[in-house]
């Protein structure tokens, strides 16, 4: 077995504007890069440390240093499972192996994980949280693309969607909360929101307050975020949910992704391919996922001032296929 040479790399990406939703804002995106290399090709991804999770750019290298080194070139993402909890750290040194092991085999990860026939997928473009005036003019200029996702916190909910939904008439609406609300709100919402093209919301309540949802029976669904990481969550969510969101920085990687994706599907919920602000090479493999998904807001890099080279092409909300010399595909290395 033979070690892998690796490389760790933090990268900021200026947004194209302040981002803001119900915790607080932001101007630029954090994030950490990871390479693996057996020497002949090389495989890499990216990872968005994130707050919430108590993750920092410096834990999650810390994280990576500690475990990259023990990584050899028969070393699998089902090895990283017990190596490193789920999180940003496990995601970026999962998602490189699969990279690099479509490189050395001459194929995609598409290939490897059984996605023959990859589509262009509708992706939520993303309002963030703003006055009304300025949430109402982004919803205008945006209102050609068939889903918006829109921030917001717990006050004059209302106003904005009724605003956001005359601005943007034949759009769809995913709303995030962010689990800024409660439950007396949540049930006083629901039925204001349905006629407003509402069909899906994230995370209402805080994750500590999921028992809350027992025996509700929304008018529209309810999708688990920040109270769905893994697999291991399924159980907990049975009954208070009825969709939930698959991010790669939460997962901590593709690998974990699938076993999700395969578990929720066999329970009964829908799913949603959600992502941290990052560039398309975050993007890259959750495409995968987002292939047998309900709910698609994989739009990170519109939301920022400039992308990676060979990132994906968004074309009135629809996300393209991405070109191969990214991530995950079958060019030959030339490093």
């Amino acid at each position: 077995m033979i070690p892998l040479k690796f490389t760790i790399t933090k990268q900021q990406w200026r947004l194209a504007k302040e981002f803001r939703i119900s915790r607080g804002a932001k101007t630029q995106a954090d994030v950490v890069v990871v390479t693996l290399s057996d020497g002949q090709h090389t495989g890499w991804a990216e990872a968005v440390p994130y707050a919430r999770y108590d993750e920092t750019v410096k834990s999650v290298m810390a994280q990576i240093s500690k475990v990259a080194p023990q990584l050899t070139n028969t070393s699998t993402g089902q090895d990283l499972l017990t190596l490193l909890p789920a999180g940003a750290a496990r995601n970026a040194l999962d998602c490189a192996l699969w990279d690099l092991s479509a490189k050395r085999q001459q194929s995609s990860v598409a290939h490897l994980v059984n996605v023959t026939a990859a589509m262009p997928l509708v992706t939520a473009q993303t309002l963030s949280l703003d006055t009304i005036d300025k949430m109402v003019s982004e919803a205008a200029s945006l209102s050609d693309r068939p889903l918006l996702k829109i921030k917001l916190d717990r006050e004059l909910i209302l106003e904005r969607m009724s605003a956001i939904a005359l601005a943007a008439p034949k759009s769809r609406f995913i709303i995030d909360a962010n689990e800024a609300w409660d439950i007396d709100l949540l049930k006083q919402l629901l039925p204001q929101l349905k006629p407003l093209n509402v069909v899906l919301i994230e995370q209402p309540l805080p994750s500590t307050e999921d028992h809350q949802l027992a025996g509700l029976e929304p008018e529209i669904p309810l999708c688990a975020d920040e109270s769905c990481h893994t697999s291991d969550d399924l159980p907990h969510l049975l009954g208070l949910y009825q969709a939930i969101n698959i991010k790669l920085d939460k997962t901590g990687g593709l690998t974990e992704a699938l076993q999700l994706l395969t578990k929720a599907q066999q329970q009964g919920f829908m799913v949603m391919t959600g992502c941290m602000v990052g560039t398309s090479l975050a993007m890259a493999p959750a495409f995968l996922i987002a292939q047998s998904a309900s709910f698609v807001d994989l739009d990170g890099p519109l939301l920022l001032a400039t992308d990676r080279e060979y990132g994906f092409n968004y074309v009135k909300g629809e996300m393209q296929l991405l070109p191969s010399e990214l991530w995950g595909g079958t060019h030959h290395d030339d490093e």
